[in-house]
């Protein structure tokens, strides 16, 4: 799906799955998609309000631990300050969202991160609604729209007021089946830009794992990537029945727990199809989604502990050998047909040159690549091709021997090794059918060559020799003897 010739996954040992790419322009984009397991969940917001309900107490729980914005922000700096000062000078520390976030607003002293905290309160203040409370969690909450469950937090404040969600106290405060999710992208309220925070009922109405299929496109109307998944029959009834309860009700689409886009309101049943709206991100980044979506999400989390990159001399040098391999091949057996058919040989070697000229045509055509294995499968379907000749070459001489003239014996040499010709062909292509099933990239390869071989080689030893024959024959109406 990633678009690379043979990609190879295989398993190593228990808990290790090597995945080999060749030919990869974008490794980075590769290993972000390996990475991601794209669970995806549609989940209700908090319509009763519980997590605001539990706003004071958490407050109370912060306030008891003595956890404030002023406390964080300065752990964040220290923590920003050694980072700063492990980095050698001539290779300086990257920027983090955290140096951004001090950057703007750097707290040297208890005095003045108040005084900066009160002004950007009142900034935030002037460009949303009114904070919900004033204990240090809920004074940098913002009511949201209309949304049930939704609050905003100014940009620059995210950080913080992740620490304090994730802060034990608070966790076990969190109402039960409630649980916080951040939206995946920022939002902007006249000149302030927001995180929204979203409370979700925390057993999801459906999961990711009864999707069969996802496609990634443009949205006409407001030009904006969409997702289009598909479910499965048992999952479409089962959504059916969910949203049916649930009308009227906000609906957010969660992906690997961040809120996809806005919540929405169920306005009538959903059955098997549907769509995730991705606001501003970009037409690849719907297709990797969708890809990944397609592939389905991993239970756990993927971590890479090897990389490797293999420069193409070495695969250069693997296919100029296996090129010479099959071209060494291929001589040996036009030589030994010629020597020992003779003039029927050169035929056969003449139908030979058709049935490449046909097999790489038929590759072009499925817009297939020719790699290592496939150029073993070539060599092979070669040899298929030569022994159809043999078995009708040898019921040639058979009947020559038995007395009949050359051209009855050319006709029943071709109908009697017909039954051979399609027997053996036939079980080769099932063989490569069930190695295209269930083998990995360069079985797959090796499979798709073999039977575009073997099939061409069925034309050319039945139809195209036959044929050779026949006009050797109009040439030499009066001859005998045929050379074989």
């Amino acid at each position: 799906e990633f678009g690379v010739a043979e990609p190879l996954v295989q398993k190593e040992g228990a808990s290790r799955i090597v995945v080999e790419l060749a030919g990869i322009t974008e490794p980075l984009r590769a290993k972000e998609i390996v990475q991601r397991s794209a669970f995806l969940e549609f989940q209700m917001t908090d319509k009763d309000g519980l997590f605001r309900q539990a706003l004071p107490s958490m407050d109370r729980a912060l306030v008891a631990a003595g956890v404030s914005e002023a406390s964080i922000g300065r752990r964040m700096a220290d923590s920003v300050s050694r980072r700063g000062q492990a980095a050698t000078p001539a290779t300086p520390a990257a920027s983090s969202a955290v140096e951004d976030l001090l950057r703007s607003s750097p707290l040297p002293d208890t005095a003045k991160a108040a005084r900066d905290t009160s002004r950007t309160r009142r900034d935030t203040a002037a460009a949303a609604t009114s904070s919900l409370l004033g204990g240090p969690l809920s004074a940098l909450l913002f009511a949201g729209g209309g949304t049930p469950g939704e609050y905003m937090v100014a940009s620059e404040k995210y950080l913080i007021v992740d620490e304090m969600l994730k802060n034990p106290a608070v966790q076990r405060l969190l109402p039960r089946g409630i649980v916080t999710r951040w939206a995946a992208q920022e939002v902007s309220r006249g000149a302030r830009s927001f995180r929204p925070l979203y409370a979700l009922q925390e057993r999801p109405i459906m999961t990711g794992e009864n999707l069969v299929n996802s496609q990634a496109r443009l949205d006409p109307i407001y030009n904006q990537a969409v997702v289009e998944f598909q479910l499965t029959r048992r999952g479409g009834r089962t959504f059916e029945r969910e949203t049916g309860r649930r009308i009227n009700d906000y609906m957010a689409v969660v992906l690997d727990r961040k809120v996809a886009s806005p919540p929405a309101v169920i306005k009538s049943t959903i059955g098997s199809r549907g769509q995730i709206e991705l606001g501003s991100a970009s037409l690849q980044e719907a297709q990797d989604l969708a890809l990944v979506l397609k592939a389905g999400a991993l239970p756990a989390p993927l971590q890479i502990v090897e990389e490797r990159t293999v420069g193409p001399s070495l695969g250069a040098d693997s296919i100029r050998k296996g090129v010479l391999a099959g071209v060494v091949g291929v001589v040996l057996v036009v030589v030994l047909i010629i020597t020992y058919y003779r003039v029927s040989g050169v035929l056969a070697v003449a139908a030979l040159g058709l049935y490449a000229l046909f097999t790489l045509g038929a590759m072009a055509a499925i817009g297939a690549t020719i790699t290592m294995p496939g150029i073993a499968g070539f060599a092979l379907s070669v040899t298929m091709a030569v022994d159809a000749n043999v078995l009708i070459f040898e019921r040639i001489r058979e009947e020559l021997v038995a007395g009949k003239s050359i051209r009855l014996s050319i006709d029943a040499g071709f109908k009697m090794a017909m039954n051979a010709i399609v027997d053996s062909n036939v079980s080769m292509i099932l063989t490569a059918a069930l190695l295209f099933q269930f083998g990995t990239g360069p079985v797959k390869g090796f499979a798709v060559m073999l039977i575009v071989g073997v099939m061409a080689s069925m034309v050319t030893a039945i139809f195209v020799t036959k044929t050779f024959f026949l006009m050797l024959l109009a040439r030499r109406q009066q001859t005998q003897t045929l050379s074989i």
